[in-house]
């Protein structure tokens, strides 16, 4: 497959790298070294002859290749991941295919085709597929599969735009949701047309106040933020984003700030149908940006409803604060803080401690920084202060007058998870959802606090619940994680095996749905399974131990998931 040094021609590009081969490398050198061989020798090298491939270069971990077609590329991609997804404790790999130009340098091969393939590698998960455009093309009517658009995300040193796709195995029942008997409403994420990507996190705080106001009118149905945001950068069909998220009404807008001056634009749409049943545009001032939210809001609920009292409207509009710059840091805040990064966090803390010396009433601001603590410290990452400043603030938004469920949240989960107090978090909890019937994140919460708190049965139906008003979550993986906790609890343990390893695909750095799959799969007699999870974990944080049994809980159960875990090799 080679030509003369020089010459150009077109081919279709596949890179492969380990995920985490450094970690592997320092856990366990020589084991390493020898999965990566039977990698190769068993998978890849196997696959390679049979769809036409040729492996032009290797770098100890990774490797680039080329194929005749596309085609021949993702068939090759998809039996070589299809097999590593098959196959217990087998290194994770990740694959990127684009089709482009190349240069033939001997039996090398250079030029933009190979670096997008390599550029998009890193946007596949863990036994994973990412792929451009082109290649999704070339495929369609030869290859079925199903596909998440990411949109055209930066690539790194690339400044031309290129449409990535994921391919989805065991891609999810794309059979519509059924219809709540409530009317049921997605905001979508508006477009941000300001020309300054810095000003995405305002658009979003929009959609997100919006989204809030209008989940606080109980006879409404809506899907939560998080779920909302995963189509953000996408071209979404609206048909199918009904259809996704079992909804009538979907919303949509943008928003474009200039100076002091902003423009927002909306339209509700039937996604039956497509039918627009309302559109508007809102210019005013930034001084006044709460009451134009509240107009927003106001005519989607008339569109939906004629008949809603404008006093209902109005109490489900409250205002978080009347300062726009505290209002602002927070935005700012909250986008580091959805980053779960040690820069994020930190920065969210700086950034939430500098609102609250402007408005020190703003209790939303001190729930998402009671969050922000208890995530530092969860990761070990935090101050030794931060568990007590969490209770602190929780009991400052829990003794306000202000009923703002974005605050009881984190105040009732910080309670539970820091203080032990499972009935003063309950009644946190429960006062949040009784304001915003909505609040996915909340019935989280209430869920895991319940789990603490040992009544799974409760939990479960929390989490049950949390899943369906948000079907699509990045933070799905956690909920999944957290029924199979319960499943785990009441004997359910195939079911458990079954759920937490779906969470572990989604989520695979959350090392909780690990250790509570170490313990299902050892009372199930998988040790071999158990073992191997045990390694993956290891890999991930090499310092990982045993641990004191958490405090709440079951002590039975507490010292029955020790005892798996030691026997799956995680030291004491």
């Amino acid at each position: 497959m080679t030509g003369g040094v020089g010459q150009r021609r077109l081919a279709a590009i596949l890179a492969a790298d380990v995920v985490g081969f450094s970690a592997l490398m320092a856990a366990d050198e020589s084991t390493t070294i020898a999965r990566l061989r039977t990698l190769r020798t068993e998978t890849i090298d196997p696959a390679m002859i049979t769809h036409g491939g040729r492996i032009f270069k290797t770098t100890g971990d990774g490797l680039l290749a080329e194929f005749p077609s596309a085609v021949d590329a993702l068939r090759c991609a998809l039996a070589i991941q299809t097999k590593q997804r098959d196959t217990p404790d087998t290194l994770p790999l990740r694959i990127g295919l684009h089709t482009g130009d190349v240069v033939i340098d001997g039996d090398d091969l250079l030029g933009d085709g190979i670096n997008i393939a390599a550029r998009l590698e890193p946007l596949a998960e863990p036994h994973g597929i990412a792929l451009s455009a082109r290649v999704r093309e070339d495929a369609t009517g030869k290859i079925t599969l199903g596909y998440e658009d990411l949109g055209e995300p930066p690539l790194k040193n690339l400044t031309q735009k290129i449409r990535v796709y994921r391919v989805l195995f065991n891609a999810p029942d794309r059979t519509p949701l059924p219809l709540p008997a409530k009317p049921s409403l997605v905001v979508l994420p508006f477009q941000n047309m300001s020309g300054d990507p810095e000003q995405d996190y305002f658009a979003d705080g929009l959609v997100e106040d919006i989204t809030t106001a209008l989940s606080r009118i109980r006879w409404l149905f809506v899907i939560a933020r998080n779920s909302a945001f995963t189509y953000k950068g996408r071209a979404v069909d609206i048909r199918q984003v009904g259809r996704d998220l079992g909804v009538r009404y979907v919303l949509e807008g943008s928003i474009r700030k200039a100076g002091q001056r902003v423009r927002i634009t909306g339209q509700l749409i039937e996604a039956a149908t497509g039918h627009h049943l309302w559109a508007d545009r809102f210019d005013g001032d930034l001084a006044d940006i709460f009451e134009l939210q509240d107009r927003v809001a106001e005519s989607v609920v008339g569109a939906i409803e004629p008949s809603l009292k404008r006093a209902e409207i109005s109490r489900a509009t409250a205002k978080p604060t009347d300062n726009l710059d505290a209002y602002d840091l927070y935005l700012r805040a909250l986008r580091h803080s959805e980053a779960q990064t040690r820069f994020g966090l930190d920065t969210a803390v700086s950034l939430l401690r500098q609102a609250l010396t402007i408005d020190p009433a703003f209790m939303r601001a001190k729930g998402l920084l009671t969050y922000v603590y208890l995530m530092r410290r969860d990761q070990g990452w935090g101050s030794p202060d931060d568990r007590d400043a969490a209770l602190e603030l929780a009991r400052e938004a829990l003794a306000s007058t202000t009923d703002d469920p974005e605050a009881l949240g984190p105040a009732g989960w910080a309670l539970a998870y820091a203080g032990g107090d499972y009935p003063g978090a309950y009644a946190a909890l429960e006062r949040a959802l009784h304001l915003h019937p909505n609040y996915a994140l909340g019935l989280s919460y209430l869920g895991f606090a319940h789990v603490m708190g040992n009544d799974p049965m409760s939990a479960a139906d929390y989490f049950e619940r949390a899943l369906r008003l948000s079907p699509v979550d990045p933070d799905h993986g956690n909920r999944l994680g957290g029924l199979g906790a319960t499943y785990l609890m009441t004997g359910r343990n195939e079911e458990a095996v079954r759920l937490l390893q779906r969470a572990t695909q989604e989520m695979p750095n959350v090392k909780w749905i690990q250790r509570h799959l170490i313990h299902a799969l050892t009372r199930l007699g998988r040790q071999d399974e158990a073992r191997a999870t045990a390694a993956r974990l290891l890999a991930l944080e090499p310092e990982h131990r045993v641990g004191p049994p958490p405090a709440s809980f079951n002590p039975a159960f507490n010292e029955e998931r020790r005892q798996a875990l030691l026997a799956a090799g995680i030291p004491e």
